[in-house]
């Protein structure tokens, strides 16, 4: 195999260097700070600094008296850092990540509802009569969890953690941006009633339908009315 640490190794990444050589060997454990500034040659405060920029990425875990752990890797907390910043510098980003998103959905759709199980179907039905369940509640409650764990579902057993990661970081600012506030009543039942039948299409195993249904779907929410963005870093 090839050694790729030295695209890190540039005077200011010698830590994330040495992490990528203990995931490829399957370790978990981080020596102590003493250790690590001896081993790696660098000071405490340049090594903490590789350090916290580690723990942004979601590479490792710091807890009091446990020390360092090394965490599997994901693709989220990279993308969730630099999305949040360029959101709260420009909403219009959060748009052209959306879209963004929506384009991987409709592209993975077939290879994502192919490995979707018995389970996961229960699960999403049940996603369904709960979001139903909270839009007749008085006063009514919005499905966001639903919503998200509705979609999320469907790409769950792709074997590919970049795509997975994008449309994890695309409902984790969701949220934050205060998309899941959404308030209008008849435009829930409509998303609610899309995901109803895009349910049922994916049961039927009548997979082109559901990819129509979804189209349709992302285009409806591509028209609502937007909010007004808060500064995601406040």
């Amino acid at each position: 195999m090839v050694e790729l640490e030295h695209i890190l190794s540039d005077g200011r990444s010698e830590f994330l260097a040495f992490l990528a050589a203990l995931a490829r060997n399957d370790h978990e454990k981080i020596p102590s700070l003493t250790q690590l500034q001896h081993k790696l040659g660098i000071s405490v405060a340049s090594l903490r600094e590789q350090m916290e920029v580690a723990r942004a990425l979601g590479l490792i875990e710091v807890k009091p008296r446990t020390g360092m752990k090394l965490l599997p890797y994901s693709f989220r907390p990279a993308i969730k850092q630099t999305l949040a910043y360029a959101v709260a510098t420009d909403s219009g980003y959060f748009e052209l990540y959306s879209d963004l998103r929506n384009h991987i959905e409709m592209a993975y759709w077939y290879q994502a509802v192919n490995n979707l199980t018995e389970e996961d179907l229960r699960y999403m039905k049940s996603l369904v009569l709960s979001a139903q369940k909270k839009l007749e509640d008085q006063p009514i409650q919005i499905p966001h969890y639903e919503h998200r764990e509705l979609h999320l579902t469907i790409y769950r057993h792709l074997d590919n953690l970049f795509v997975t990661g994008i449309l994890e970081a695309f409902w984790e600012l969701y949220e934050e941006v205060g998309y899941n506030l959404y308030t209008d009543h008849d435009y829930l039942k409509r998303v609610w009633d899309y995901h109803q039948k895009i349910v049922d299409a994916i049961e039927s195993r009548n997979f082109p339908q559901g990819h129509k249904l979804l189209m349709e779907h992302i285009n409806m929410i591509t028209q609502r009315s937007k909010p007004k963005l808060p500064q995601v870093f406040e």
